[in-house]
């Protein structure tokens, strides 16, 4: 019996210690699980302050255009001042009552100005009046009446340079945000932001609920700081272990930071739309990209639109869905009404105006593409790639808008007429607009359409530039003053040259005719490739080279015949490099893009000054401008007179490579150069000249932009003569058929003759004049 009992009562004594081993393991676990609880939450904080502490964003570079710069006299319209001011976005009010408003009574303009920190310095912003008279600013004042030698407009901002994973935002501090969009967001998103500490119990039970009785997940209970964590350091995925991770972050967020950097961090972070490859990110530059405006100018609707959109930006994206996104705006205003926000009246005024967007974002990457690439380019010569995609950095450039919207609607235009020629529908197309005087580029388009963000035309098109290397022969020879001028005698006749290759060169005329003697002049005027030639040769090619190269070019050609009549290849931006020489009096300014750039800070970093280096004898060139003057009024470039007015001195030239493949023009005013080029991708045959292609859209783009007449001073070593129109002898002024041409000072011709004695005259009545004028 005794036996029996043993292990019953061993069984009742071992059941309590049983119970304390186990929760002596649980405990023990439970400290583990707290120890490495403590140890990652040790971990995330680390995580928490070094990106929030740190640098918190990789912000690309901003490039802006040139800014407006006004004063009385400027060459401006009313209308392209008007066109500028809806580009920045400025608002028709009826009075200019605040920045980035405009009033406009008749030819008179009054605008607040918002104020802008440029390279130079900070310009204020200020109420301005100014008065058009034709094409021309007539005065400049402040509002108080007082004139105003010169004010400054902020620049239109045209593009960003962005890092691999496209996110782009336009950093704002608190104190920069509109009135309402706090109150509106928090009411919004999350009504407890500035009494929990990172976590909302009252908002988790309150979505516990909603959700429960709607049989479906209609509300979240994440809280603004849950949300700023989730898209600042974590991903998308949907789990209970990442929403715990949140919720520890948030708490942690909430320990070391305010509720104002947190808020701000918010309002710089939260996605609100994507434009094409780039995502937006935070209020600053949705209010850019939706609005055009900045951040601090919304009004009650377009805050209310834009926080509505932070629940489901591709959803309620006002461009797509103008309907669901107006009905959640409306939504958002009754909430700040019901919240008391703003009042019913408020409200009401609100709900009535339109969504107000854009059609277009106004700083999307493919606005500008092709002047956008020779920015980046440019810019690669002095910086690394994480400085221009990351650091923030502010790139001003000399891009003028206005020029640029009448470069692609002359191009837009011009294709249009062309519509019915078989073939034109492959045509393609690349132009340049630069300043002669500074060589800064002006407008830029890399393909007839130019929102094309793929191979830029302009920059990398290298094509035959035909009778556009001329000009070059011509100036070789001009600079020879012993040897040849303007009247100089050139042979219009058929040749032929045997190459090393045993192969023999004979070039044509585009008319398939020779012409005889004829002036050097009218040679290059009418683009006769005989006679040019016949000159080329003379001068020696690789003397003509030369000259390309001092031009601004650096070409490797070889010295072949065929050279001289454009069987070398450039790119459009090189012919503009080329040009820019000539159109300048002989000094050479490279062509650049970029006036300065500074840092997110907006400190100075580097300035981009012209350069300037005189590379020929402006005689020389003065005398080409003469020819190419001709070329346009009496040449192959006459029919722009068509659509331009005759006071217009313009001077330029036309190219056609071989089988019209290529269609060239290259012309410029006084402050205006343009080269256009057209022609197929595959290098096929094209319907047009360089007279009935490339010169339309020249012609069409130098009407709208109405550049200043060429006006090059009459150089020192160049003086006027009077000849005979035919046959090129001195000849007084009144003689019928007298013209007056630029000479290089002891190369013009002799005195004139008596009035009958140029042609016709008995040879003893010749004599007898010559005789005595030699005694």
């Amino acid at each position: 019996m005794t036996r029996s009992r043993t292990p019953r009562k061993r069984a009742k004594r071992s059941a309590p210690a049983a119970g304390r081993r186990w929760l002596g393991w649980l405990f023990k676990l439970s400290l583990v699980g707290l120890v490495v609880l403590a140890v990652f939450a040790v971990y995330l904080d680390a995580v928490v302050q070094e990106k929030f502490s740190g640098k918190r964003w990789t912000v690309p570079a901003k490039v802006y255009a040139r800014p407006l710069e006004l004063f009385v006299g400027l060459k401006l319209n009313r209308d392209d001042f008007l066109s500028e001011l809806e580009a920045l976005g400025y608002r028709r009010e009826s009075s200019a009552s605040g920045p980035g408003a405009v009033a406009v009574a008749g030819n008179q303009i009054e605008l607040h100005s918002r104020g802008f920190q440029f390279y130079e310095g900070q310009e204020p912003a200020q109420r301005v009046r100014v008065r058009f008279s034709g094409d021309y600013v007539a005065a400049l004042q402040l509002a108080s009446g007082a004139n105003l030698p010169v004010a400054r407009l902020e620049p239109l901002l045209i593009g960003g340079l962005y890092p691999a994973h496209n996110e782009d935002r336009l950093l704002i501090q608190l104190d920069q945000v509109p009135p309402y969009l706090v109150e509106t967001l928090v009411a919004v998103e999350d009504r407890e932001f500035f009494k929990h500490f990172g976590v909302s119990p009252k908002g988790i039970l309150r979505a516990v609920w909603v959700n429960a009785t709607a049989g479906q997940l209609r509300q979240g209970g994440s809280t603004l700081t849950q949300q700023l964590v989730k898209n600042f350091y974590l991903t998308s995925e949907r789990s209970l272990s990442r929403k715990a991770v949140e919720a520890m972050m948030a708490v942690l967020l909430e320990l070391h930071y305010s509720k104002e950097e947190i808020l701000e961090a918010y309002l710089n972070e939260v996605f609100l739309g994507q434009d094409g490859q780039r995502a937006v990110h935070g209020f600053g530059l949705a209010a850019q990209y939706f609005f055009s405006q900045p951040l601090n100018e919304l009004k009650l609707d377009q805050v209310a639109l834009l926080v509505g959109m932070v629940k489901g930006p591709t959803v309620f994206n006002p461009r797509r869905h103008p309907e669901r996104a107006l009905a959640r705006r409306n939504l958002v205003l009754d909430l700040l009404v019901e919240q008391g926000v703003v009042d019913a009246a408020q409200g009401a005024a609100a709900k009535q105006r339109p969504l107000g967007v854009t059609q277009r974002g106004s700083m999307a990457n493919s606005s500008y593409p092709a002047f956008l690439d020779l920015v980046k380019r440019q810019l690669r010569q002095d910086y690394r790639e994480s400085d221009l995609t990351e650091e923030g950095l502010r790139v001003f450039t000399s891009l003028d808008p206005i020029l640029q919207r009448k470069a692609e609607t002359a191009m837009a235009e011009t294709f249009k007429r062309l519509a019915g020629r078989q073939g034109v529908d492959k045509v393609e197309a690349a132009m340049l607009v630069s300043n002669p005087e500074t060589g800064e580029v002006q407008a830029l388009i890399g393909s007839r359409q130019p929102r094309f963000a793929g191979f830029n035309r302009a920059l990398d098109a290298q094509r035959p530039i035909g009778s556009l290397i001329k000009p070059a022969i011509y100036l070789t020879a001009l600079e020879r003053p012993s040897q040849y001028t303007l009247t100089s005698w050139l042979q219009d006749e058929p040749l032929s040259v045997k190459g090393q290759d045993g192969q023999v060169w004979r070039p044509q005329n585009y008319d398939r005719q020779s012409h005889g003697t004829l002036y050097l002049y009218q040679a290059l005027a009418q683009s006769y490739n005989l006679s040019t030639a016949r000159l080329g040769l003379e001068l020696g090619v690789p003397s003509v080279l030369r000259t390309v190269q001092r031009l601004g070019v650096e070409v490797d050609w070889p010295a072949y015949p065929s050279m001289l009549l454009g069987a070398g290849s450039m790119s459009p931006m090189q012919v503009g490099a080329m040009y820019q020489t000539m159109a300048n009096g002989g000094f050479n300014t490279p062509l650049r893009a970029i006036r300065s750039v500074l840092t997110a800070n907006g400190e100075p970093l580097k300035g981009y000054p012209f350069q300037v280096q005189q590379r020929f004898d402006p005689g020389a060139i003065y005398l080409l401008q003469e020819a190419m003057q001709r070329t346009m009024r009496e040449g192959t470039g006459r029919s722009v007179y068509n659509q331009l007015s005759a006071n217009l001195k313009l001077a330029g030239k036309t190219g056609t490579s071989n089988d019209s493949r290529d269609s060239w023009f290259a012309g410029f005013g006084q402050d205006l150069l343009g080269v256009v080029w057209m022609g197929r991708d595959d290098n096929g045959k094209t319907p047009l000249t360089g007279a009935t292609g490339a010169l339309q859209v020249w012609t069409d783009f130098m009407r709208r932009a109405d550049p200043l007449p060429l006006d090059m001073p009459m150089p020192d070593n160049v003086v006027p003569a009077w000849i005979d129109g035919q046959t090129g002898l001195g000849s007084d002024p009144g003689c019928p058929g007298a013209v007056q041409m630029p000479y290089i000072r002891g190369s013009q011709p002799a005195p004139g003759t008596p009035c009958g004695m140029s042609l016709g005259a008995p040879v003893e009545s010749v004599m007898d004049w010559v005789r005595g004028w030699l005694d």
